[in-house]
């Protein structure tokens, strides 16, 4: 989203704890399980494009579609570095997944790292999910995962402190989460301090994420309205049920 434009510099650090190999292997066994056919994949939100890369490897074509140019600018600097067979296989495009329109189906649709929970408003999801419905084969399957409303209520969002550092910069990242129950939000309030390494210089940024936390009614009633129906949903990475204390969840939908 537009909201990474003023970090996407540093993003893969910020992130890099996140096992893209692992997700992408779990969002592997989900399609496996569910579209063992499937070959064609459309990632909406598709940041830096870790997770295209990674299922590019194990034989997908993968077209990502990103809102913002400085993550699609590293997207472009990891590409130039690929084998051609496996670049063969990727393809990133500019795009606000509200709005975009390739003029292809596709047999999957990926949303992944709480992308959909970016789409703070009713309007915003039901355009969403009306971009997934457009771009999905009949039968073809819708994979995201969500900040989950009954965990974000019952286990409600603290401030959390990151650090992180490599040899060229060391990262001090502050959460400071306000919750508005009524409005089904939390603001995610960011500040972030960025020192290059050798040196006594600090820039500071503050930046707000605003989070929609979903829950499992109003997901159907949206996946519903745009023609299509869950199959399952579970903790991501661990497919545990779905309670109280997991905050990401995935669901998986089939268009009719």
């Amino acid at each position: 989203m537009s909201v990474f434009n003023a970090y996407a510099q540093y993003y893969d650090l910020l992130y890099q704890d996140k096992d893209y190999a692992q997700e992408a292997a779990f969002i592997h066994q989900l399609l496996k399980t569910h579209a063992p056919a499937a070959q064609h994949l459309l990632e909406l939100g598709s940041g830096t494009g870790r997770h295209a890369e990674y299922l590019a490897e194990r034989g997908y074509q993968v077209t990502g579609v990103e809102r913002s140019e400085e993550m699609l600018a590293r997207c472009g600097d990891r590409q130039a570095a690929q084998s051609q067979e496996l670049a063969q296989r990727l393809k990133f495009l500019q795009g606000d997944l509200r709005q975009v329109r390739l003029g292809q189906t596709f047999d999957g649709v990926l949303s992944l790292f709480h992308v959909i929970s970016y789409q703070t408003s009713n309007a915003d999801l039901a355009a969403a999910f009306a971009t997934v419905a457009q771009h999905l084969k009949p039968g073809g399957m819708f994979i995201f995962d969500v900040w989950y409303g009954p965990a974000v209520l019952y286990d409600q969002p603290q401030v959390r402190v990151k650090r992180l550092q490599n040899e060229n910069l060391a990262i001090t990242r502050i959460a400071e989460p306000v919750l508005h129950p009524n409005e089904n939000i939390v603001d995610v309030n960011y500040h972030i301090l960025l020192q290059p390494t050798g040196t006594d210089t600090c820039q500071e940024l503050r930046e707000l994420h605003r989070m929609r936390y979903l829950f499992k009614p109003e997901l159907e009633l949206l996946l519903g309205q745009s023609g299509m129906s869950l199959v399952t949903y579970s903790e991501w990475m661990s497919d545990r049920p779905a309670s109280l204390d997991t905050w990401g969840v995935y669901f998986v939908a089939v268009k009719s």
